[in-house]
């Protein structure tokens, strides 16, 4: 499976963006697919996940409320819905999948994903 993110750049606070990440292999709708950031001098952080299914989402907190995921198996995509956007939410955005078909737990380290795309730049200014 290969993954590619898309749709970073720069926002003011306060705004908007959405990220999309198009996965491409057999099974993709298999998979569960996540969205992991990593800002500058830190370690790479889960931001929200989808089971294969779509039914199950996972956030992490400084996201819920603001931060939405949703998922296109016909488009073998993932979306990262950002609003609200803070100075703080600025980072290089990471699509993953887990390889391990239907997999119904919950989703919320980097170890649960073992296939990654590149990053998108996103920034937000104050």
């Amino acid at each position: 499976v290969q993954l590619q993110a898309f749709g970073g750049g720069l926002v003011q606070a306060g705004g908007s963006l959405r990220l999309s990440c198009v996965a491409s292999g057999p099974l993709v709708s298999y998979y569960g697919l996540g969205w992991f950031r990593q800002a500058p001098g830190k370690e790479r952080e889960f931001v929200a996940a989808v089971t294969s299914s779509g039914l199950g989402k996972y956030y992490t907190d400084s996201v819920k409320g603001r931060f939405t995921i949703s998922r296109d198996n016909a488009k073998n995509s993932v979306y990262l819905q950002m609003n609200s956007l803070k100075p703080e939410d600025t980072a290089v955005y990471y699509c993953a999948a887990d390889l391990r078909p239907h997999y119904s737990g919950t989703y919320a380290t980097r170890s649960d994903f073992g296939c990654w795309g590149q990053g998108t730049q996103v920034t937000v200014s104050s």
